[in-house]
């Protein structure tokens, strides 16, 4: 439910206190906490006709590769630049089987679903039925909201409300939310939440400062988000979705979920914990409900998909430039080690060899099993698009870093970004 790929260990942005939710907390403790033993890489017939399945580029598939070798279980990927499109994976579908994952794989996208929740919105704007600094308190009134806080601080991280999957305190300990890690999240994973019931269990913790003084990652604004557009255009999410971004651009493999399945085709995730016993266990968490994530974590998608939308949105095709340019306008105090955070994405400088230049992104993971990466230049001409699974033992963070740098510096440092397309919006 939050930024999930470790960053790129040398960029031009400096490194808050505590910014990072519990889960993501979590997250970091399991890649630390040991390695795997390697599985061999492959490519899948599983993919799309016009791409290059594995063929003509072995440094990109050496690098999925070592991804696999950090320890996790399996990895999908695409890459779109000037040589084409290339798809590839790597490892194992499923624990006990050698089957490699298919490259046209459905997966949970975790945080990544915040960048189409921020677009719908956008769009919202861009129709005139929402102001992007307009007190959101306006349009739900039932939750009693702080009258400062503005539709553009849900999509920025600066209202200040506290995260309902669990925050820092000052002193670096962490203060629970609901269940998102542990197994307390594992014997809780088929339960359903509201997401009325989300929002006002954000709200029942104090703020964590006056909306617009600061930044603070908080899946609690996404969700008011969510509500937000369901109450403007007296449609469900789903609805909202399909008809403004899924059918114009024809994603026929993403899905805002009702239910706990993931369709198929799709690799399996597993998550591994402490029981009572402090021993470690490991279950499979391929069926998980996605509700407590509803509109900051929930969305099902595919490698394709997400390479469609986010080059499609990055190219000025779904809102237009004056609100793309307030998207790419990092908050001062968001920088971080994943760059710095605008309205629904992330804006990072690379620094790691000649001809870097900037990518947007916005990862993701969920509280269990799955990892999603999204990166694309500024004019989406290039994108690299993932699914990373977990399997039964923990992977090398340090390993991990150093082969995800590897990827991202062939993918995206040999020449910087032309300006983006003008075209028209996408409804």
């Amino acid at each position: 439910m939050n930024e999930s790929l470790p960053t790129a260990k040398n960029t031009r942005a400096r490194t808050p206190k505590a910014l990072r939710p519990v889960a993501v907390t979590a997250l970091a403790a399991t890649l630390l906490a040991g390695a795997a033993t390697p599985a061999s890489a492959t490519a899948d017939s599983g993919a799309a006709p016009k791409a290059a399945v594995g063929q003509g580029r072995p440094e990109l598939q050496k690098a999925i590769q070592a991804i696999v070798d950090a320890g996790f279980l399996g990895v999908q990927t695409r890459v779109n630049d000037e040589q084409g499109e290339w798809v590839g994976s790597a490892g194992r579908r499923k624990l006990g089987t050698s089957a490699k994952p298919a490259t046209n794989g459905l997966f949970r996208i975790g945080s990544s679903t915040k960048t189409f929740i921020a677009t719908v919105v956008l769009q919202l704007v861009a129709d005139g039925d929402l102001g992007l600094d307009e007190p959101v308190a306006d349009h739900l009134p039932e939750f009693k909201l702080d009258r400062k806080i503005t539709v553009r601080m849900l999509l920025q991280h600066t209202s200040g409300l506290y995260n309902y999957t669990g925050e820092f305190r000052p002193d670096g300990s962490v203060e629970p939310g609901i269940p998102s890690g542990g197994k307390e999240w594992a014997d809780a994973r088929f339960k359903t939440y509201q997401p009325e019931e989300l929002v006002r269990f954000g709200l029942s913790r104090p703020a964590r400062f006056e909306p617009g003084t600061s930044w603070s990652y908080s899946n609690t604004g996404y969700t008011l988000a969510q509500l937000l557009i369901e109450k403007v255009t007296g449609q469900s999410i789903t609805e909202a979705m399909k008809q403004r971004i899924l059918d114009p651009l024809k994603l026929r493999g993403t899905v805002v979920p009702g239910t706990t399945d993931l369709p198929k085709p799709h690799a399996h995730g597993y998550f591994r914990y402490q029981d009572a016993a402090e021993k470690w266990k490991v279950i499979d968490v391929t069926r998980q409900n996605p509700s407590m994530a509803a509109g900051a974590g929930d969305m099902i998608s595919t490698t394709k998909d997400l390479h469609t939308f986010y080059s499609a949105l990055n190219s000025g095709k779904l809102v237009p430039a004056k609100l793309l340019a307030e998207m790419r306008k990092p908050h001062p105090k968001s920088a971080g080690p994943f760059g710095g955070y605008g309205l629904g994405t992330y804006v990072q400088d690379l620094d790691l060899g000649p001809g870097c230049g900037t990518v947007l992104h916005h990862n993701g993971s969920t509280a269990g099993g799955y990892v999603a990466a999204m990166y694309s230049t500024p004019d989406g001409k290039k994108t690299w698009t993932a699914s990373i699974t977990y399997g039964d033992t923990a992977p090398d963070l340090a390993a991990f870093a150093k082969a995800r740098d590897n990827l991202l510096k062939q993918v995206f440092c040999d020449g910087q970004a032309g300006p983006a397309d003008k075209a028209k919006p996408a409804r």
